[in-house]
């Protein structure tokens, strides 16, 4: 077989076959599909002297080249001398499925002018690695036709956790959907996993997706510091909650016309800096979900503090009276003990008519008045709790009652009382603060009270007392739920290093540190609400043709906005005539709930 380039030589031009069509001072090639070219005689490279009549004449064919390879014994060739080794009588085909099989790679490092035989080792390594590429890739096709079948075995989830991780949004693109031309998004992804079986029906993705740290603390607990604190002991002291609540942090005295609220002393057992500080800080507040609680500090130290989980406890005790305009006076704080009586918002109602209730809501009315006069919002939007009970969703209205504002009340008085004495005495504290509306009015409907919370702006910590628009109060700071939030926990750090004579924290520091707590309390408030939404829709989806009362609180000429009271939910639905008016009550049906989207579709009856 000659070695020289012709007319009909079978040629390799770059990586594509070639057939020689002419020669004088450049070589015309024939390229597959019938496109010619003139190229330089280094361009291409001999396969095979001819003739070759047509590229559609080749095809590739199976060889096999071990033989010659170990008669090689690892000693360089070209391939004309590969390919007579091969082949007795060589052919176009023949040499064309020779070098397919050599530009495989396996056996011979493919450089047409020399041909390395590869060793023994590195063949048997890419031909293990080429076996486990094809067993991978005939696995994956499986794995996509049992995904399109809806048929997924154990091996499959492992796999699955792809998907998962973009239904919470860690990643942006999922291979997976690709392949299954599914545009890549967390609810698309919810969807799959669910339609799958790999989440539940109800699964709640929203703690996955905000990311806070779902399961409590664990750290040692130490014991209280020896220190004298005053006696309150002798004094009725309630500590008034929701039933399910397990973190009491603050009870209510009555002594003559003086209210005591008394506040667990969790800084006694939290120092600043202290590993269990560290992770409340980054916690920021206590995480209430519908399936579980995650608390902020360890439990045991919940345990150990919470009022009238023990027979007595140790508490920060804020005293003050109102004069006659109803304003603070007399206030002071000390280091104090207690014995606190457990009983519910229920109960509590019921036991109005006696003291020390009565009195307590004497007192609280009038500073109620008060606030009211300043501006204070109040907004009075329906309200729920959502608990999940053995698996499944339950629904409470929270029907306003005179205990539950008695509460509320005193512990505004507490959080006013505290800034006023921090700010009297410069101990730098995080002030809560929050800008008035940009319009002043004061809502009585249902759609004007809706309409009203969007005027106002967040509140936020401020280094410096400051206006308080919607409590109506001219200096606030949150202090009376330390076990709940590392707002009120740093305050009682500051309050008691003052009180025991010992340096606070710089007003710098203290702006870090609630700055450092704002961020991780946001993210639990908003994995809160979005959890909240889903069981409210899971509820739903379990009662299908669900039938409720609404009332119209927006509207404008397509849509009106719906809010459902008994679920506290928000729906809009499109309207022909535009008919309905501001706060008028109609009757919906649940039309469908597409828990990916969270959102519930209903119609009017």
């Amino acid at each position: 077989m000659s070695n020289k380039l012709q007319i009909n030589s079978l040629v390799l031009y770059k990586i594509r076959p070639a057939r020689v069509v002419a020669i004088d001072d450049k070589i015309e090639i024939e390229l597959e599909g019938g496109k010619t070219k003139r190229v330089r005689d280094k361009d291409v490279h001999l396969l095979h002297p001819g003739p070759l009549t047509s590229l559609k004449a080749l095809r590739a064919e199976p060889v096999d080249v071990t033989e010659a390879w170990e008669l090689l014994e690892g000693e360089a060739t070209g391939f004309a001398d590969l390919l007579g080794l091969v082949f007795e009588k060589p052919t176009p085909v023949d040499a064309w499925s020779l070098w397919q099989r050599v530009a495989e790679g396996v056996y011979f490092e493919a450089e047409p002018d020399a041909l390395k035989p590869r060793s023994a080792e590195a063949v048997e390594q890419e031909l293990n690695a080429r076996a486990e590429k094809a067993r991978a890739e005939q696995e994956w096709t499986g794995f996509l036709e049992r995904m399109k079948a809806r048929r997924i075995n154990d091996d499959d989830r492992k796999r699955l956790s792809e998907v998962e991780r973009l239904a919470y949004g860690e990643i942006e693109q999922s291979r997976i959907l690709q392949e299954l031309n599914v545009s890549a998004s967390p609810e698309n992804a919810y969807r799959m996993l669910v339609d799958l079986g790999y989440w539940a029906e109800d699964h709640n993705p929203h703690p996955g997706r905000q990311g806070p740290a779902i399961e409590s603390p664990d750290y040692p607990v130490g014991e209280l510091p020896e220190e004298e604190r005053f006696d309150f002991t002798a004094l009725a002291a309630y500590a008034i909650d929701d039933e399910e609540s397990n973190d009491p942090d603050d009870a209510i005295s009555l002594d003559a016309d003086r209210i005591w609220v008394h506040v667990a002393d969790v800084a006694a057992l939290v120092p600043p800096d202290s590993a269990i500080d560290r992770e409340a800080r980054a916690r920021g507040a206590n995480l209430y979900l519908p399936e579980v609680v995650s608390n902020m500090l360890p439990p045991a130290l919940t345990d150990r503090l919470g009022l009238g989980l023990q027979p007595e406890s140790p508490a920060l005790s804020i005293g003050f009276k109102l004069d006659e305009a109803a304003e603070l006076t007399d206030i002071e704080i000390r280091i104090s003990r207690i014995r606190a009586t457990r009983i519910s918002y229920a109960e509590a109602n019921n036991r109005m008519p006696e003291e020390p209730f009565a009195g307590l809501k004497a007192i609280t009315d009038r500073y109620r008045q008060r606030r009211k006069a300043s501006g204070s919002a109040g907004l009075d939007l329906p309200e729920v709790s959502v608990k999940l009970k053995e698996g499944r969703p339950q629904i409470k209205t929270l029907a306003p009652l005179e205990s539950r504002e008695m509460v509320t009340d005193a512990m505004l008085m507490a959080g006013e009382a505290v800034a006023t004495y921090c700010q009297a005495n410069g101990i730098p504290i995080p002030y809560a603060v929050q800008a008035p509306p940009d319009e002043a009015r004061s809502p009585q409907t249902l759609s004007e009270m809706y309409a009203y919370r969007r005027f106002f702006k967040p509140t936020q910590s401020a280094a410096m007392a400051g206006l308080h628009a919607g409590l109506g109060l001219h200096r606030y700071a949150r202090s009376t739920s330390p076990l709940r939030r590392y707002q009120d926990l740093l305050v009682h750090q500051q309050l008691r290093a003052h009180l025991l004579g010992l340096p606070c924290l710089p007003e710098n520091e203290v702006s870090i540190r609630a700055s450092q707590a704002d961020e991780g309390s946001f993210v639990r408030r908003r994995t809160e609400r979005f959890s909240n939404q889903h069981w409210k829709l899971v509820w739903l989806k379990q009662r299908p043709g669900w039938k409720g009362t609404a009332v119209v609180v927006d509207k404008d000429e397509r849509k009106v906005t719906l809010l459902i009271p008994e679920l506290a939910m928000e729906t809009r639905i499109r309207v022909r005539d535009g008919g309905l008016t501001l706060d008028e009550e109609v009757s919906v049906q649940l039309r469908e709930v597409d828990l990916a989207e969270q959102t519930g579709y209903f119609r009017l009856l």
